[in-house]
């Protein structure tokens, strides 16, 4: 099993007996969405960390999404449970990273792909250098910073 599943299974049974009622609910439900993963397909699996932690993030974003739903409904009640287990899985997600962090891995990331090309890649481009710093971000940035931060790059 995932040391990281592991941990917040170990987490989970600690919030149940603290009577954290948010914390082991996101918890719990994050559990399951990685059970679901664990089975989906054709045969059982077990996930590795890095896996793990691409369910964390889908479900922070989930829960996002959720937050800002209920808060346009009017639902502040329901948004800020949703923004309290976001913060909640978040805590289990590695350092993210600041602006200039991430403007440095997509400098690296153009200059690569324009060795490659042997010119300076446009926005034609943009999802060889996407390929490059996604797998340098690994989780540590939102998709969409990303992907803004090498649009703004590549103009």
């Amino acid at each position: 099993m995932a040391e990281l599943k592991a941990r917040l299974q170990a987490d989970l049974t600690a919030a149940i007996k603290n009577r954290e009622t948010v914390r082991a609910g996101a918890l719990r439900m994050t559990l399951a969405a990685l059970t679901t993963e664990e089975v989906s397909g054709k045969s059982a699996r077990s996930l590795s960390d890095d896996e793990v932690l691409k369910v964390i993030t889908r479900e922070v974003k989930k829960r996002k999404e959720a937050a800002e739903a209920f808060a346009g409904a009017g639902r502040t009640e329901q948004a800020e449970l949703e923004q309290a287990e976001s913060k909640v899985l978040e805590g289990y997600l590695p350092a993210q990273l600041g602006d200039d962090e991430l403007a440095a891995l997509v400098d690296a990331a153009v200059a690569q792909v324009a060795e490659q090309l042997g010119e300076q890649p446009g926005q034609r481009q943009m999802g060889q250098v996407m390929k490059v710093v996604n797998a340098q971000v690994a989780g540590r940035a939102d998709g969409g910073r990303v992907a803004a931060a090498v649009k703004a790059k590549l103009v």
